[in-house]
């Protein structure tokens, strides 16, 4: 009954496949991407709920040689000082392998950044070997944030940028896995940070912990106050429990790897995430990406609920069109 249950509640996800989706809204546009090992490609669309129609513009591929020719995972579009920057984890095809995995940025002053020259930038200069770089900006100023590979640990590193391809020297650790649940499938792993601002002042850096090939996979959140050092590890406090896990109920398992995004008109605030249909379908190309919306509590926290969940939001389109009963 349960089985049937869930099966009747499934969520159809956006696109078949879509492992470490990413979303960023910029001038009436979405702009979509996801892993695809090889190369980086740009959906766009003006409604996510259609963007199986929009077609992939392949806007990078991988070098057939260097450190930055395999493993082309995690891509993030980001728009930062009117230009825009792509950022990826990379690794060189001869040393395939996690003490080899870096951080890499790309760069393009084209308004439409399906379009224009992507100029490579190189590599960050991160301390540790790493993936999954997110940047973000606070207050005036550029962070950026990335899983590095510390012992037998994965950890959340910050550090302050000087801009958008440099980083400045104080990289600091601010987050170790220290729970059970950050430990699942053989591995103890915080990866895939986004931040988040609240509504309140507060700030949050969502991660995904555990090993990715784990239904225990799930997302964590590290709040922050708002006028804090956020490189200063003090300045953090970890939820001891998950905030995203998998849900049985409505049929997804291991979500994770998420990102943010608001609504055209910026009144809702939506979660994209990858997760498994099914259980025990490990690390793979089956992770389909889903989004959802969210909301806050009166403190100021956000409210994920469920993979799955689907409140029936109403879309509130910008002043002078017609409010659709539809997600963007």
């Amino acid at each position: 009954m349960e089985v049937e249950s869930a099966a009747a509640r499934h969520p159809e996800p956006l696109l078949p496949s879509g492992p470490d989706p990413w979303v960023v809204a910029h001038d009436g546009i979405y702009y979509y991407m996801h892993t695809l090992g090889d190369r980086i490609a740009l959906w766009k669309t003006t409604d996510m709920t259609q963007l199986g129609k929009a077609k992939p513009v392949v806007v990078w591929r991988a070098p057939p040689s260097g450190e930055n020719s395999a493993s082309i995972w995690a891509p993030e579009l980001h728009f930062l000082d009117g230009k825009w920057w792509l950022y990826y984890t990379a690794a060189d095809k001869v040393h395939d392998d996690d003490a080899h995995r870096y951080v890499f940025v790309l760069e393009n002053d084209s308004p439409d950044p399906t379009t224009g020259q992507w100029i490579d930038k190189g590599k960050l200069q991160t301390k540790h070997s790493g993936i999954d770089g997110t940047v973000f900006e606070h207050r005036g100023k550029l962070y950026f944030v990335y899983s590095a590979y510390v012992d037998d640990h994965s950890d959340l590193i910050v550090a302050p940028m000087l801009n958008p391809w440099t980083l400045s020297d104080r990289q600091v650790d601010i987050a170790a896995p220290t729970y059970m649940w950050e430990m699942q499938g053989g591995r103890k792993i915080l990866e895939a940070p986004e931040f988040l601002e609240g509504p309140t002042g507060k700030v949050f850096l969502s991660y995904s912990a555990s090993a990715c090939w784990s239904d225990h996979y799930a997302l964590g959140l590290l709040s922050a106050d708002g006028a804090a050092d956020l490189a200063d590890p003090a300045s953090w406090t970890k939820s001891p429990q998950p905030v995203f896990a998998s849900s049985v109920r409505n049929g997804l398992y291991a979500p994770g790897h998420n990102g943010f995004f608001k609504s055209l008109d910026g009144k809702q605030d939506w979660i994209i995430f990858h997760a498994n249909g099914g259980p025990g379908w490990k690390c793979t190309s089956r992770r389909a990406p889903y989004m959802q919306r969210f909301h806050w509590d009166a403190a100021g926290k956000p409210l994920f609920g469920e993979p799955g969940d689907d409140d029936a939001p109403l879309l509130h389109k910008r002043d002078g069109e017609k409010t659709s009963e539809h997600p963007p």
